[in-house]
């Protein structure tokens, strides 16, 4: 089995370092999962389950993104989002270094695993994840997710299918991604409480990326209006 690897290091002032390796299947982009050892309760699929949720608890007992994202859950439960850290990320083609909020590197690698763990509700942002950017600001996230999504329906169009260039389907499926990010928030709340933590990094990183859906919906339903400045005047 072909793979692909991206390693986020998480380096705080005082030493501690922690470093996770993100295994993808090249073909299929699904994560292969490194944890170890049993599963927490908050894991499990009924444990607020999203309401968007396709999955059913006899099928599929844990929830698999909160599988995959118990070990950082874990790790990050007693760390502000403010504290500064320096994040690298490594890829075979290139190096990413930044110095941030340690919110910014988990919304970051969250947004990783979440697109890569088979959730039936994210599938459709794994080619963003083949291709991720870490630290994408909100317009770069806006132009790689409608970007892929318009190659997505040329590809449609090329085998005979009705390609969707009104968005319309973009929209409605960052709307359910809306209501999972909203879903994993309040198990990682119910983790953190349960773990006895008093960190709030975890929960932050997933509420940027709820923000970042929400500026691609407003594009959407605004034409991508503010995209047009980008290209006026470029012919081909």
């Amino acid at each position: 089995m072909e793979t692909f690897l991206i390693t986020y290091e998480f380096v705080f002032r005082s030493g501690k370092k922690y470093v996770y390796h993100i295994r993808m299947n090249k073909r299929t982009i699904s994560l292969i999962s490194e944890w170890k050892g049993p599963l927490p309760a908050w894991t499990r699929l009924e444990h607020f389950q999203c309401a968007v949720c396709p999955l059913t608890k006899e099928k599929d007992p844990y929830c698999p993104i909160a599988a995959n994202i118990a070990g950082l859950v874990n790790d990050f439960r007693e760390i502000h989002s403010t504290e500064n850290v320096r994040i690298n990320v490594y890829t075979s083609e290139r190096t990413y270094m930044k110095v941030a909020p340690v919110q910014k590197g988990l919304s970051s690698i969250f947004g990783m695993i979440m697109a890569t763990s088979n959730c039936p509700v994210m599938d459709f942002l794994k080619p963003m994840a083949r291709y991720h950017l870490p630290f994408s600001t909100g317009e770069e996230t806006i132009v790689r997710s409608i970007s892929i999504y318009l190659l997505t329906q040329y590809i449609h169009a090329r085998k005979k299918g009705q390609p969707d260039l009104s968005l319309e389907n973009l929209e409605r499926a960052y709307s359910m991604v809306q209501r999972v990010n909203r879903g994993i928030c309040s198990r990682i709340a119910t983790a953190i409480q349960e773990g006895q933590g008093q960190g709030d990094a975890a929960n932050n990183a997933i509420v940027i990326l709820d923000t970042f859906s929400q500026l691609l919906q407003i594009a959407v339903e605004e034409k991508m209006d503010s995209l047009i400045p980008l290209i006026e005047g470029v012919s081909i």
